[in-house]
């Protein structure tokens, strides 16, 4: 669930890439059982930079050192300054769950295979299941309410906290591990033990649609899915049209969310933000392609990084966007390392799109609304562009 500054170098706890931005909040929910990726690079924290963002972050580090001092527990102190301060999206990671977020980076993951969201009133909702996991064999579906993991409720938790509890980070749980969850399924409650397993996030998969549509879906922005997306347009027939399917992209690697967007973009702007009060921005590459028709297929599970590149190719008259509301995750958080090394991540600032559009609580609207048979009319949609004038 967070944001980081693309331009600060942090120092590293492991070697690895180093840019640290993910815009992303419910980006770890968006695979539940296996946290998406928290930065891009194997990097440690950095102390905040301005004073905004360093009394923020002072107030939870004195929680958790006063905590240490006392002999409780630091990073439960920790995590009551971060509600008390309000912060929708902070959160607090022991260290070992902060590196085990960031070893996922490289779209491989301990977990059952089932993406989740937080709902306004704070219960977890399964959003997706994939296919051949432990989740899919147990019969678990989208829709379905996680209400508790190895008996601890789950609702009102922050997800990054369910997400540790699916991963079972807090024992470093490997594949073959058990973890038993509570679901509710309309008025049906019932217990299923599931087994973990090492997955691969796919987060980018390419088909070819009828009329000489390629279909490039992002599920989710890790480490390489942006050079995978530029990729498929390249590969893509000359003359096709281009659905660029974002439905329940739960964000991810900012970066990643901008070289996807310069696939579609001759550089320019993709967007900018601040850091509490200094303005930042973020552009395309020079060199995308800007002639074939494109389409950006968006529902409520479209958040965060996923909105940042539908905001670009929406103002910059690149696409037309179809579905339904984006979700409204804008936020950029920036990480620190507490006392007794746990990291806390805390909002400094929001992003905003090309022409100046607040996502944050807002979301997107899509040109064209529609909840059903969106694909076919994102196909329609792309045969009118396609069509001469």
């Amino acid at each position: 669930m967070s944001g980081r500054d693309p331009f600060c170098q942090p120092r590293r706890i492991r070697r690895g890439a180093a840019l640290t931005l993910v815009f992303a909040s419910i980006l770890v929910a968006g695979a539940a059982t296996g946290a998406l990726p928290q930065g891009e690079g194997k990097s440690a924290p950095e102390e905040a930079r301005s004073s905004g963002t360093a009394g923020h972050h002072a107030d939870v580090a004195r929680a958790a050192e006063e905590a240490m001092a006392d002999g409780t527990s630091p990073i439960q102190a920790a995590k009551r300054a971060v509600s008390r301060s309000g912060d929708r999206w902070g959160a607090v990671y022991s260290q070992g769950e902060y590196e085990e977020f960031e070893e996922s980076l490289d779209g491989q993951y301990t977990g059952v295979g089932l993406w989740a969201r937080s709902e306004r009133d704070g219960r977890i909702e399964v959003t997706k299941v994939r296919a051949g996991s432990p989740a899919a064999t147990a019969g678990i579906r989208p829709g379905d309410l996680l209400r508790s993991v190895d008996g601890k409720r789950t609702d009102g938790r922050p997800v990054t906290e369910v997400v540790s509890l699916l991963r079972g980070d807090a024992t470093d749980a490997p594949a073959g591990t058990t973890v038993r969850l509570g679901l509710e399924r309309g008025t049906r409650a019932w217990t299923e033990t599931v087994r973990r397993a090492q997955l691969s996030t796919d987060s980018v998969t390419v088909r070819e649609l009828a009329g000489r549509v390629t279909l490039i879906k992002v599920a989710t922005f890790t480490k390489g899915s942006g050079r995978q997306v530029r990729a498929a347009v390249r590969q893509s027939p000359p003359g096709a049209g281009i659905v660029l399917d974002l439905r329940g992209n739960s964000g991810g690697l900012v970066t990643e969310a901008v070289t996807a967007a310069s696939a579609f973009l001759d550089g320019g702007l993709v967007a900018t933000y601040d850091v509490d009060g200094e303005q930042r921005a973020l552009h395309a590459a020079s060199g995308g392609d800007t002639t074939k028709p494109l389409v950006a297929l968006v529902d409520g599970g479209t958040m965060s990084a996923a909105e940042l590149l539908t905001g670009a190719v929406q103002d910059r008259g690149r696409a037309l966007v179809v579905g339904s509301r984006t979700f409204g995750k804008g936020s950029v958080q920036m990480p620190s390392r507490l006392p007794d090394g746990s990291v806390a991540e805390l909002t400094v600032g929001h992003y905003r799109t090309p022409s100046g559009r607040s996502v944050d609580g807002r979301g997107i609207t899509p040109d064209l609304e529609t909840d059903e048979d969106a694909l076919q009319r994102a196909g329609t949609v792309l045969r009118g562009l396609a069509s001469p004038s």
